[in-house]
């Protein structure tokens, strides 16, 4: 039996373990893929962190996981299946194995959103990208496009400008989302060009990326956009599938829950992006961690074992 079992090891749940065995709580962290760190994984550098300037996300994210580690938190690599609440006493089903626990973290973050176009899911992998940190390599003096407006898709555009040969930004709006600073940057570099009020209708090509059907938004023209790949960068969806059936949550599937991140469900609580809040940053998601760890503590007073 376990005192808090935290699901996902992105900042927001490693951040939790390490607030959790400090306050002395046995806990597990199950995490379904072989490393730790969440979508930083997939960010070529973060510049925002306090303290860590310019760090990758790839070193952010095993950083993070030493420090748990170093304090004694234990990892088990587990898809989680489900989750039972009976009470009291909570049930985290694998693949390979139940957990008891008497609270549960679930911190699984959010995964990339799709454009649901035709050919979108046909060139995964050959052409079409959710990561320029991940796949920009590949499309070395070649053209690309990033579809989106805002940070990340900007941070994929100036990223991508560096080895590409042209890079095109497609956004819907007639303006960009992204912070100044970054539309500053991007509009400086002489092989990106912005094309305003553009969606992609349709992603096309023979092996692999060749063009994008591309139709602007106010005067309905639609032509070709050749390309050798295209970058995704329209936005996240929380992976909240876990406890959508129990806890509270808005019409797109973000958890409710204050900023002491416990959901409508005692003895459960949520971190991260998968939380609904305003700001969603590695900043707020380790805030998010110690927050929400801090209240199982408390929550686990409750109980005897404590």
């Amino acid at each position: 039996m376990y005192d808090l079992i935290i699901i996902g090891s992105g900042p927001a749940g490693l951040s939790a373990a390490v607030y959790g065995v400090r306050a002395g709580l046995d806990l597990l962290v199950l995490e379904q893929n072989s490393m730790s760190g969440g979508q930083i994984l997939n960010t070529y550098e973060v510049d925002n962190y306090l303290g860590l300037p310019g760090i990758s996300g790839f070193d952010m994210g095993q950083t993070f996981r030493a420090h748990a580690e170093k304090l004694g938190a234990v990892f088990v690599t587990a898809r989680v299946k489900e989750i039972v609440d009976n009470g009291d006493v909570k049930v985290v089903r694998t693949r390979k194995q139940d957990f008891e626990t008497r609270a549960i973290l679930v911190a699984t973050g959010a995964e990339h959103a799709h454009l649901g176009v035709p050919g979108e899911e046909q060139f995964s992998g050959m052409g079409v990208s959710y990561c320029a940190t991940c796949d920009g390599a590949f499309f070395k003096n070649k053209t690309v496009a990033v579809v989106g407006g805002g940070d990340v898709a900007l941070e994929d555009a100036i990223y991508l400008a560096r080895t590409s040969e042209k890079v095109y930004l497609l956004h819907r709006r007639d303006e960009l989302r992204g912070a100044k600073v970054l539309q500053e940057e991007l509009l400086a570099l002489p092989n990106v060009e912005v094309l305003y009020s553009h969606v992609v209708e349709e992603i096309r090509g023979d092996q692999s990326v060749q063009n994008l059907l591309i139709r602007d938004v106010k005067t309905e023209a639609v032509r070709e956009l050749p390309v050798d790949g295209v970058f995704i960068a329209v936005g996240i969806h929380p992976c909240s599938e876990l406890i959508l059936d129990k806890a509270d949550h808005d019409e797109t599937g973000y958890i409710l829950a204050g900023e002491n991140c416990a959901s409508s469900v005692p003895g459960i609580y949520v971190a991260g992006d998968i939380r609904k809040k305003p700001l969603r940053q590695v900043v707020t998601a380790v805030a998010d961690g110690a927050n929400a760890a801090v209240s199982a503590a408390d929550y686990l007073r409750n109980f005897k074992s404590l």
